[in-house]
């Protein structure tokens, strides 16, 4: 391999001369540096070819690869393309930069003018990134199209967008981890820093193509002939065939539904209304579910052709939804689910003698230990009582799942492993019932807030014995800032199960005053850096939602960091992990940068 820079431009500023033709002729093969590129000169059938010479599947030297029959095959991965068009015939590894040649006075001369389009081409290597599950694409159309946006927020909404179609319209089982986990991502946007945003989308838009790779498309279900049905008729319609397991049938309603032009808190109200017809169905999937694909439309638009087959895809998680009627532990040794069903009937008229009166939770932990305690006659009495005082169905909504997030706080680490997941899955349904009833409050949504309730009463055994609050220490005995606190909290996630030493670590960061913005942003990039599974990704968001939500109640503000503490135990508990999606992003990186990853 020989290398040379470039020599002078042309007179019209469009040609660089690149080396001496003979000498690309006699060795076959030559490395030239011009305008930041390095690039690979080829000799073949007496023509001469130039290409990038970093291979754009993972930046290895394609001057190290061989040419045969006009097809140069990189020796690292074995991918291979067409010399003259640098297209490749592996399209896991993309295409890479083919510039046009021109042999002129013994030289040649290069044209290295910026390709146009490459907006257009970043669109469509996402589309096949996403249909061919292969990550590294995906996260350099990513990183193409956010580089160098002055709003990462506004211009991640198109590639989400385009993932979120892709996941309505490519998985016949319906919506589901991926499709909310790109919706978690988007929500987290405002809280990272800007280094982290694309990394958040391409975990997103990654999490979207695992989870439909394999799996059958969707087809489309058509309105009703007559798209003028009554929406109350719809709702009626929709609840019954969910009843009946009838997954066409209730897709159908909701199409129609959305084609009449009805509005998104009248079709929202027809999903709420079935996820709460039996109790804590599938433990609470469908409903935060629900929740997520609202707040996707909310940001990608709710035009028909989008949250059609976004809503349709919702469906299957209700129908095929288990029911906590047919669980055991919700009817032996006490028939909770009976015990709510009495409680239903009360609901509306508590409310109505509440109406006029306020009422004020002034974080008095007496009403928490009825909530957190082993009685659930009491504690649905509780609920019901708040709601003669005054109480509104969204007050209720926030105090449960403040609740269910001091459950994690509380959660004993000497339980098993998996049982994380199940005070998990309690405040997860309890935030989607709160962040529900903010949209649109219901008195069918609200059976919800004493699903989640008895669900906390039934986690109660994971608290015993109820690990503590961390004691913040005394400002003399602090020797560290706040930011390096927040270095030692980052660095902290490399080691297993430091679950108490992390929240310790949190409570004393924020009682020295440091800044709870910069503190989301380190447990952000913390989850980012990780092989996170779907549960620490969806609890994260969900203690950033509740975090915000309790500056909002009156009495002490430090309530709010036991959702931060809840969010920093759960993380610590689920790491590190083998950080393989983070490489294969930080690869991408350099490759975006144009950083030589595999040259000498």
């Amino acid at each position: 391999m020989q290398q040379t820079q470039a020599k002078p431009v042309s007179t019209d500023g469009k040609w660089v001369s690149v080396a001496s033709a003979s000498e690309v002729f006699e060795s076959g093969c030559k490395t030239v540096y011009a305008w930041g590129y390095t690039i690979a000169l080829f000799k073949f059938d007496r023509q001469i070819y130039a290409v990038d010479n970093r291979c754009p599947h993972m930046g290895f030297p394609l001057d190290k690869g061989n040419v045969r029959e006009g097809i140069l095959t990189c020796h690292w991965h074995h991918a291979r393309f067409d010399l003259a068009s640098g297209g490749t015939f592996d399209l896991w590894a993309d295409d890479v930069r083919a510039f046009p040649v021109k042999l002129e006075d013994g030289l040649v001369w290069l044209d290295l003018t910026p390709l146009p389009g490459m907006h257009v081409r970043y669109l469509k290597n996402l589309s096949s990134g996403l249909e061919r599950n292969i990550r590294l694409v995906i996260a350099k159309a990513t990183l193409g199209l956010l580089s160098g946006q002055a709003n990462l927020d506004t211009a991640a909404l198109e590639p989400f967008r385009a993932g979120l179609k892709f996941a309505a319209t490519n998985r016949r089982g319906g919506w589901s981890i991926g499709a909310t986990t790109l919706a978690v991502m988007q929500n987290l946007l405002p809280h990272l820093d800007e280094e982290d945003k694309p990394r958040a989308l391409f975990t997103g838009l990654n999490a979207v193509s695992r989870d439909c790779d394999g799996q059958p498309a969707r087809f489309a279900v058509e309105p009703l002939p007559d798209a003028s049905a009554d929406i109350a008729l719809l709702k009626k319609w929709f609840r019954q065939f969910i009843e009946v397991r009838d997954s066409e049938g209730a897709e159908r309603c909701i199409v129609t539904a959305v084609r009449a032009g009805y509005s998104p808190a009248q079709v929202v109200d027809i999903f709420y209304a079935a996820a709460t017809d039996h109790r804590y169905i599938d433990i609470g999937h469908p409903l935060d579910f629900t929740t997520k694909a609202f707040e996707a439309l909310d940001l990608a638009g709710w035009d028909t052709d989008l949250a059609a087959p976004v809503l349709a895809s919702l469906v299957p998680n209700y129908t095929g939804a288990d029911r906590m009627e047919e669980s055991n532990e919700w009817r032996h040794p006490i028939d909770l689910v009976a015990l709510l069903e009495n409680t239903f009937g009360q609901i509306e008229q508590a409310a109505a003698q509440g109406a006029g009166k306020e009422w004020r939770w002034h974080s008095d932990d007496s009403l928490i230990d009825v909530l957190l305690g082993d009685d659930p006659v009491a504690i649905v009495t509780f609920l019901l009582e708040a709601l003669r005082q005054g109480a509104t169905y969204e007050q209720l909504a926030g105090i449960v799942a403040y609740t269910a997030l001091r459950r994690i706080v509380h959660y004993g680490i000497t339980n098993e492993y998996p049982d994380w997941n199940t005070v998990h899955h309690t405040f997860t349904f309890a935030n989607a019932v709160h962040m529900g009833m903010r949209r649109a409050p219901s008195v069918e949504l609200v059976r919800g807030v004493f699903d989640a309730a008895l669900s906390i009463y039934l986690d109660r055994f994971l608290n015993i014995p109820p690990t503590r609050l961390p004691a913040p220490l005394l400002e003399q005995q602090v020797v560290a800032t706040p930011d390096e606190l927040l270095k030692k909290l980052f660095d902290l996630f490399n080691l297993q199960q430091q679950v108490n030493e992390a929240a310790e670590l949190v409570a004393l960061y924020l009682n020295m005053g440091g800044a709870p913005d910069k503190l989301r942003a380190t447990l952000g990039k913390a989850l980012l850096r990780e092989d996170a599974g779907f549960h620490p990704i969806q609890s994260l968001e969900a203690c950033f939602r509740q975090y915000a939500m309790l500056l909002e109640f009156p009495g002490d503000p430090k309530i709010a960091n036991h959702a931060l503490l809840a969010a920093v135990r759960y993380l610590a508990a689920h790491s590190p992990t083998a950080r393989s999606a983070n490489q294969t992003y930080q690869i991408a990186l350099r490759l975006n940068r144009g950083e030589k990853v595999f040259e000498e």
